[in-house]
């Protein structure tokens, strides 16, 4: 059996979150992140006694990540700090068992298409995976996500986003 690895987003480490029990990882962008001082007396800390280890994903999983988020409509959502932790994640599926702590609700959505388990700190997480779409406020016609347009093609109206159940 893998052995399991924490990846940590920002919000894992202002929580409080590093495993003594198992390896912790994080990426430089998740570092930059971390602004508070209380959090970053916690993250010196983990890194001077190596319980949070930095490391970036491969190529192939960033590419995975746009993928996946394209077809589910989070592209919007999420942040390139996010799609590294989450190709993190897939990078470190080949040698362990990743487990993204994250409170983040557009990341714990994508995890979920991705089948990657996860575990929030500070709130409850998701109950169910969402995909978004954009609908006209005049005319009602629905696009997909990724329409580059912020006005309806039909009636020149603006569109906005709508969080639909997939």
């Amino acid at each position: 059996m893998k052995e399991k690895v924490y990846v940590l987003d920002a919000s894992g480490i202002i929580g409080g979150f590093i495993s003594s029990k198992n390896q912790n990882v994080t990426t430089n962008g998740v570092i930059s992140e971390i602004k508070d001082f209380k959090s970053q007396i916690t993250l010196e800390s983990a890194l001077r006694e190596k319980k949070l280890i930095i490391k970036e994903p491969g190529s192939d999983s960033l590419d995975q990540v746009q993928r996946a988020i394209k077809d589910s409509g989070d592209i919007l959502r999420l942040s390139e700090v996010d799609k590294q932790l989450v190709a993190l994640a897939i990078t470190l599926k080949n040698n362990f068992h990743p487990v993204v702590v994250t409170d983040d609700y557009s990341i714990q959505n994508i995890l979920e298409i991705l089948q990657i388990p996860y575990r929030s700190v500070l709130t409850e997480g998701i109950n169910e995976v969402y995909g978004w779409i954009k609908i006209c406020r005049g005319c009602r016609k629905k696009y997909p996500s990724i329409y580059p347009a912020d006005e309806c093609e039909i009636c020149g109206s603006a569109l906005y986003r709508k969080r639909i159940k997939k």
